[in-house]
């Protein structure tokens, strides 16, 4: 299937090819590997129990790059957002412009993380002379929690107080049940990613999921009034 090509069977073989090459591989992941029934963060070393497609060929796609043995970096993010192409905060950010009511889940919890961020953290692990010693699977989102229902008030309280002209205020989005929105690749309900080893390990200082969201707005309304 294609999804599997892609997730799966190209990550192996791009790590087969970066390990004959000597290169370094950096794979993406996501935190639909697992089946979001814990009730603390998940840790790397955590059964997966991907409850979709989507989360199942994602999960033999960092099996087949950790099986290469070669020097690799697989980054599990979740919620992940960009001021470029499409994700949750500009789909509310549309949506409140143009309709008059909006309802979002409120019983999924995890993080939105900034892909400005995770690009900035790649290239600087990258950079390090050293960096292939620490080749490892590593647990990447920035710091805090939340719901999507949460995340949407936030998104237009802060886009309100930038300027845009909503028909939907934060405080009027109605909160429903993952039962009401049903989607095709079921959603972990606990999308919380335990980033320890990553902070340890690299060194890194982990910012607020609010800091990345906040940059992508006003990259948006940039652009909106450009």
């Amino acid at each position: 299937m294609l999804a599997h090509a892609i997730n799966a069977a190209a990550p192996g073989i791009m790590a087969e090819e970066a390990k004959t090459l000597g290169a370094t591989l950096v794979h993406y992941s996501t935190d639909y590997v697992f089946n979001g029934r814990s009730n603390q963060p998940y840790q790397e070393s955590d059964a997966t129990d991907p409850l979709s497609v989507y989360g199942r060929t994602k999960r033999d796609g960092d099996l087949a790059v950790m099986a290469q043995a070669g020097a690799f970096f697989i980054f599990r993010s979740s919620w992940v957002v960009g001021a470029h192409g499409g994700n949750f905060l500009k789909t509310m950010l549309r949506l409140a412009q143009e309709r008059d009511s909006l309802s979002v889940v409120a019983d999924q919890h995890g993080v939105p993380t900034s892909a400005r961020w995770m690009a900035q953290v790649t290239r600087e692990v990258l950079q390090r002379p050293d960096h292939a010693s620490h080749s490892s699977l590593f647990h990447l989102s920035n710091a805090g929690q939340t719901t999507w229902h949460g995340y949407a008030q936030y998104v237009l309280t802060q886009a309100a107080r930038i300027g845009w002209s909503l028909k939907v205020q934060a405080e009027q989005v109605k909160a429903i049940a993952t039962s009401d929105y049903p989607l095709p690749a079921a959603r972990p309900a606990n999308s919380l990613l335990d980033t320890r080893s990553v902070q340890q390990k690299l060194g890194l200082t982990i910012p607020t999921w609010q800091t990345g969201v906040d940059e992508v707005l006003a990259a948006l309304w940039a652009q909106h009034t450009s």
